[in-house]
């Protein structure tokens, strides 16, 4: 049976691992990467890199399937321009499921979000379009997650907290049950965080 085409868009760390994970969900052929104009002729893991940003346009003539493979630690700003250009070129962003994830029947995940190796998404859970739900992370029962997060790894979102668009969940965090990161916030690694955190907060943990 022959695979449907998907382009990668980003080329470093984390489209490495991206590339793992479709490698393993065994569903798409990867057609080629999106990268800087200095890439031009390069390879990632074996796949060559097509374009830069200003070929979209043509890739989108060509290939129905993209998948934002740019990472995201401070800023979701360059992902969200991403995405909002590609759903303007009239394509489709999958979600990605590593086969080694697990992801409830009672949750739901939006498109062009990818789940990577061992995470696990619970009953009730809602998670946004574009994000990154990273390695080994839990999100619990009836956790919410809003668009173009990324939830880093080891992370544990614990039952009914609301995590707002744009957030970035440092590694090994832990939140306590129910309560609300606003948008926009950066919550640093190995945090336990006990209350809500307001809108555009750098969180440390520390006062």
């Amino acid at each position: 049976m022959n695979k449907p085409d998907i382009v990668l868009v980003g080329g470093g760390g984390h489209c490495r691992s991206c590339i793992d994970v479709i490698e393993q969900q065994e569903r798409y052929r990867i057609a080629g990467i999106v990268d800087l104009p200095n890439k031009a002729g390069e390879t990632v893991l074996g796949y060559p890199v097509i374009g830069s940003d200003d070929d979209l346009p043509r890739l989108a003539r060509k290939h129905q399937l993209f998948l934002i493979t740019l990472g995201q630690i401070k800023s979701p700003a360059r992902r969200m321009a991403l995405f909002e250009r590609l759903k303007g070129l009239g394509v489709s962003l999958p979600v990605i499921i590593s086969p080694h994830a697990y992801v409830s029947r009672h949750a739901s995940v939006g498109e062009g979000t990818i789940v990577m190796h061992g995470a696990l998404i619970n009953a009730g859970a809602q998670v946004g379009c574009n994000c990154i739900i990273n390695t080994f992370c839990l999100l619990e029962h009836d956790v919410a997650i809003g668009d173009h997060c990324h939830i880093s790894t080891a992370s544990i979102v614990n039952g009914g907290t609301a995590v707002a668009q744009g957030t970035f969940v440092g590694s090994n965090t832990v939140t306590r049950e129910g309560i609300e990161i606003g948008a926009g916030c950066i919550v640093g690694g190995g945090i336990t965080v006990l209350h809500s955190v307001p809108p555009g907060t750098i969180y440390t943990g520390k006062k």
